[in-house]
C-alpha cells in the first residue's frame, strides 16, 4: 500500500511539470524563415519559378553562345554562296581563255593563209602578159591583202594572246581564292569581316580581269606599265611599327631577327624582282608596238604594189606580203601580248608580296598577327626558297652579287 500510495503521490508531481514545459514550448518565439526562402515559398504556393544568380550565369553564356554560334551559322552560309560564284567565275574565266587562245591560231592562220595567197596572186599576175586573168589576179591580191590588213589591225588592239592570258590568271586567281574560302570556312571561325574580305577580293578580281571586250577591256599599250593590282587596296594605317626592346621574342612566332628577315625580303622585291620585271615589260611593250605597226603596213604597202604595173610593183607586193606573213607570225605566233601580260602579272604579284609583308610588319600587336612561322614558310614557298634559304637572305645579297633576286621561282 505505501508503495502504491508513492507512486500516485508522484504522478500529479509529473504531471504539473509536463504542464509547465508545455506552457514554456508555447511562450517561445518561432524562427522565422529567411527572406530567400520565404520569397521561394511565396512564388512556389503561386505557381512561379525562382531562379538565383548562380542558375542565371551558365543560362547568359549560352544564350551568347548561341548568338554567337548563329553570327557564325550566317557568315558560313555567304561564305558558301560566295564560293559558289568564284567557282562560277573561275570556270567562266577557263572557258573565255580557252575561246580567245582559239581566236589567236584562227586568226592567225587566216590572216597568213590570206597574206600568202595574195602575194602569190601578185607574182602570177605578171605572168599572164595582160587580159582579163591579169587583172584579176590583181585585183584578187589587192582585196585579199586589204582584208588582211583590216583583219590585223583588229587583232593588234585587242592582242588575243594576251586576252588569253589574262583569263588564264583570272582563272587561277578565282580557284585561289575558292580555297582560301574553303580553308577559311573547315579550320577558322568564320566572322562577316571574312566575308566582306571576300566580297572585296571578288569585286578587285572582277575588275583587273574583265570579261566583255567592249569598253571595259584592259588598255594593250598604255602610257605607263604597272604592275598587275588583283586584290584590294587596303588604306595605309596610321599604326606605327612595334618596338621591342630587351629580348629578342615578340609574340605568336615573331621575333626581332625574322622581322628583320622580312623587312629585307620587302627591299629586294622592290629593288630587284619588281623593278626587273617592270623593266622587262616595257622592253616587251615597245617590241610588241613596233610589230604592232609593221605588220597593217606592210600589207597596205603590199596592195598598193599589187595593184601597180611593171617590175617594181611585183616586188612591192610579193615582198611586202613575205615580210608580213613573217611580222605577224612573230607577233601573235610567239604570242608577244601574252609575254608581256605575264611579265606585268609576275611584277604584281611581287608588289602583293610587298603589300602584305608590310601591312603585317605594321600591325601593332603582335598578337594579332598571323603566325610567324607560318607567315615565314608562306613567304619562302613563294618565293620559292627554303627556311634556310630566306633567312640567310641578308647575308646573300651583297654588292659582289648583283644578278641574286629574292625569288628564284621566276
Amino acid at each position: 500500500m505505501a508503495t502504491i500510495q508513492a507512486s500516485a503521490s508522484s504522478f500529479p508531481r509529473d504531471r504539473t511539470s509536463a504542464a509547465s514545459k508545455t506552457r514554456e514550448s508555447h511562450i517561445s518565439v518561432p524562427k522565422l524563415p529567411c527572406a530567400g526562402n520565404l520569397i521561394h515559398e511565396l512564388n512556389r504556393r503561386n505557381g512561379l519559378q525562382t531562379i538565383n544568380s548562380a542558375e542565371m550565369k551558365p543560362l547568359i553564356r549560352t544564350n551568347m553562345k548561341n548568338e554567337e554560334a548563329n553570327g557564325n551559322w550566317k557568315a558560313v552560309e555567304e561564305l558558301y554562296a560566295i564560293m559558289e560564284a568564284v567557282a562560277d567565275r573561275s570556270e567562266m574565266h577557263k572557258n573565255i581563255g580557252v575561246q580567245r587562245d582559239n581566236w589567236n591560231r584562227l586568226l592567225l592562220n587566216s590572216v597568213n593563209g590570206m597574206t600568202v595567197t595574195a602575194a602569190t596572186m601578185a607574182g602570177l599576175a605578171s605572168l599572164t602578159g595582160g587580159g582579163a586573168p591579169h587583172w584579176a589576179l590583181k585585183l584578187s591580191s589587192t582585196l585579199l591583202y586589204t582584208a588582211a590588213t583590216g583583219i590585223l589591225m583588229v587583232m593588234n588592239k585587242i592582242q588575243p594572246s594576251q586576252l588569253a592570258e589574262e583569263q588564264r590568271n583570272a582563272a587561277r586567281l578565282f580557284k585561289n581564292l575558292h580555297q582560301q574560302l574553303k580553308t577559311v570556312i573547315e579550320v577558322g571561325r568564320p566572322s562577316l569581316n571574312d566575308v566582306k574580305a571576300a566580297m572585296e577580293k571578288v569585286l578587285a578580281l572582277d575588275k583587273a580581269y574583265p570579261l566583255p571586250l567592249l569598253g571595259t577591256m584592259l588598255e594593250k599599250f598604255p602610257e605607263t606599265v604597272e604592275p598587275a593590282v588583283w586584290w584590294p587596296r587596303e588604306q595605309q594605317r596610321s599604326q606605327q611599327e612595334e618596338t621591342v626592346g630587351g629580348g629578342t621574342e615578340i609574340n605568336n612566332g615573331w621575333s626581332e631577327k625574322l622581322e628583320e628577315e622580312m623587312r629585307e625580303v620587302v627591299g629586294m622585291l622592290k629593288r630587284k624582282d619588281a623593278a626587273e620585271y617592270v623593266r622587262l615589260s616595257k622592253l616587251v611593250l615597245k617590241v610588241n608596238k613596233i610589230l604592232a605597226i609593221c605588220g597593217p603596213f606592210l600589207t597596205g604597202v603590199a596592195a598598193v604594189g599589187s595593184v601597180l604595173d611593171g617590175s617594181w610593183g611585183v616586188a612591192v607586193g610579193v615582198v611586202g606580203g613575205a615580210l608580213a606573213t613573217v611580222v605577224n607570225t612573230v607577233e601573235h605566233g610567239g604570242q608577244v601580248g601574252m609575254v608581256f601580260e605575264m611579265y606585268r602579272s609576275t611584277a604584281g604579284l611581287f608588289q602583293l608580296m610587298e603589300e602584305t609583308i608590310e601591312s603585317t610588319l605594321e600591325e601593332k600587336d603582335a598578337g594579332e598577327r598571323e603566325n610567324g612561322e607560318l607567315f615565314e614558310m608562306k613567304v619562302a614557298l613563294q618565293l620559292g626558297r627554303s627556311l634556310p634559304g630566306l633567312q640567310n637572305l641578308a647575308a646573300t645579297h651583297s654588292p659582289s652579287s648583283p644578278r641574286e633576286f629574292a625569288s628564284k621561282l621566276f
